[in-house]
């Protein structure tokens, strides 16, 4: 199977793991991957955070790892992507409310091309209009928003490590779903990894 180019949208804050495990596990399984935040340069790092679960009502956040961006935003064309991943964090938040990170998710969208997002990266798929009928398992504080949206909800009761595939979209929960994500993500590409 030839190497898919894959476009990964990030922002400052995006979760240390969620983008950097997903980029890794694309470069190892031999696919390119060109990591981009609006208004940012090649060249350029933004921040990430590291979110736990250590047993409060909520995750904790500390201070990540700086992750090199290594394509320009504004020098992007979306005919040249064959996915797109949206990692959560904080960085959607802020991602969701860009128009031209909209456009791109719709027209990744209405070409059928394989989407992923994790963790909080949905809420830029409700922002985008595109869930409608859609199942999801993001993060559960991001329930409510996939609900409004028109979609649905895959639920599992376990530590966060499933993912969920409707038609070409493909959601997790947080990045404990790494293998479960990433594979999905890759059948979708139709990359096959051999034992």
């Amino acid at each position: 199977m030839p190497a898919k180019r894959i476009l990964m949208i990030v922002g400052d804050f995006v979760e240390d793991y969620e983008v950097m495990v997903p980029y890794q596990m694309l470069l190892l399984a031999g696919h390119s991957v060109d990591t981009v935040s609006p208004d940012k340069n090649a060249g350029e790092f933004i921040a990430t955070a590291i979110h736990d679960f250590e047993g409060h009502q909520t995750y904790t956040e500390k201070r990540g790892h700086n992750f090199l961006l290594n394509t320009s935003f504004e020098t992007i064309d979306v005919d040249d992507y064959d996915g797109l991943i949206l990692p959560g964090g904080r960085a959607p938040e802020f991602l969701r409310l860009d128009t031209r990170v909209l456009t791109i998710v719709r027209t990744m969208h209405e070409a059928k091309k394989p989407i992923g997002a994790i963790c909080h990266g949905p809420q830029i798929l409700v922002a985008a209009k595109v869930l409608k009928g859609v199942a999801c398992c993001p993060y559960p504080a991001v329930n409510p928003e996939i609900l409004q949206s028109g979609g649905t909800l895959e639920l599992f009761n376990d530590t966060y490590s499933n993912a969920c595939v409707s038609g070409h979209i493909v959601t997790a929960p947080a990045w404990p779903a790494h293998p479960a994500f990433i594979k999905a993500f890759l059948d979708l590409l139709g990359t096959t990894i051999e034992p």
